[in-house]
């Protein structure tokens, strides 16, 4: 037995970096004494999962003694059918975040760089700083992904630039000429990856989640969620299109049954449902402009946005701030999202939710600003 020595620790330690790592901390998701409550914290769509899915994961449940294929087959096959793409390229996850830890984890090295934007998805830092990575934090330009910053960013040992497109929580977004002239003024070992978590709701024309991007480079990755637009997002699913190599070496690290027999039937019948898709697309249009129109007209800067969300900003003054005006919809009842881990301290995030939640969130801002004016 090996005495231990005055100076080992006397418990195990993290290695460094790993306490570095500020938790994830989702949305509030009750409003304690409230009558009735509206959560519009999480970006979860209000219509809910596609009654295929729903058939789907209901035929699957009496196998639920059983190992999931670990590769995935039928979800695979099925997005590459919506997509027109090659099953060999698509990696299925535990939501798209755990293929975002993945990437993370098969491209950085300890120290190496990996960068995202001021106002990025909190995710990608815990990513990097996982791996043992050193995150780089790019400042943005009217709360939009700076393409010559990010670039002025780069050095040698830069291995992994996230982004995403559209952004969580801004809801702005950059033009697919834009994420053309990144990639094609990053060096080729450094890996791009667009997260498109709320890609199927953009309707602006300029617009592209990237597939294309993909298929023609070494070094681009697009990931995709089933947690938003197809309501799946307790089952986790997430996938990424990526080149054949990059493929390869997320499959070497990601767990062997890292999605559940349930989940790929339920994402298997949600991706064939267009027309649901489309039906969620319709309402989230129809209700991002209407709660867009009725905040300004409150008087309240909302960022313009392009997902199934708002960034609303309050001024900084005591009563009328972002975090009295979370209190005052608490109490009602509506939950929405404080964003100042993101940098935006004076600013919520509110979901586009049903419409009797739009409504009802709708009418306590009112209160609430109208109350502030005194």
């Amino acid at each position: 037995m090996t005495a231990q020595t005055d100076a080992s620790p006397a418990r195990p330690m993290p290695r460094p970096g790993v306490l570095a790592i500020e938790a994830y901390v989702p949305g509030k998701s009750g409003a304690p004494g409230a009558h009735k409550v509206h959560k519009l914290s999480s970006n979860e769509t209000p219509l809910g999962p596609s009654p295929k899915a729903l058939a789907a994961l209901q035929a699957a449940a009496g196998k639920l003694a059983l190992y999931p294929d670990g590769n995935a087959t039928e979800l695979r096959s099925a997005i590459a059918a919506r997509y027109g793409l090659d099953p060999a390229r698509i990696v299925c996850g535990a939501g798209s975040d755990e293929l975002l830890s993945n990437l993370a984890y098969a491209y950085l090295a300890p120290g190496d760089e990996g960068i995202f934007t001021e106002h990025g998805f909190l995710v990608y830092r815990i990513a990097i700083l996982a791996a043992g990575g050193m995150p780089v934090v790019v400042p943005e330009r009217d709360l939009t992904a700076d393409v010559d910053a990010i670039l002025a960013a780069v050095t040698p040992r830069t291995r992994i630039v996230y982004i995403a497109n559209p952004n969580n929580p801004t809801g702005t977004y950059l033009s697919f000429e834009e994420v053309r002239r990144l990639h094609a003024g990053l060096p080729g070992n450094v890996l791009l990856v667009l997260d498109g978590a709320y890609a199927e709701y953009v309707r602006a024309n300029d617009y592209s989640a990237g597939l294309e991007l993909v298929l023609d480079s070494d070094n681009v990755v697009m990931t995709r969620t089933f947690s938003k637009i197809h309501g799946l997002a307790t089952l986790r699913i997430g996938w990424m299109v990526a080149p054949p190599e990059v493929a390869d070496a997320v499959n070497r690290i990601r767990g062997p049954f890292n999605v559940s027999g349930i989940g790929i039937a339920a994402g298997a019948a949600a991706i064939a449902d267009e027309a649901h898709v489309a039906a969620a697309i319709a309402h989230n249009e129809d209700w991002l402009r209407r709660m867009s129109e009725r905040v300004s007209d409150l008087g309240l800067r909302v960022t313009p946005s392009v997902a199934n969300f708002l960034l609303v900003h309050f001024p900084n003054e005591p009563g009328r701030n972002a975090a009295d005006a979370d209190a005052f919809l608490t109490a009602r009842g509506i939950i929405v999202r404080r964003v100042a881990a993101y940098g935006l301290p004076n600013a919520l995030r509110v979901t586009v939710g049903a419409e009797e939640a739009n409504e009802a969130f709708l009418d306590a801002l009112t209160a609430f600003v109208e109350g502030a004016r005194g």
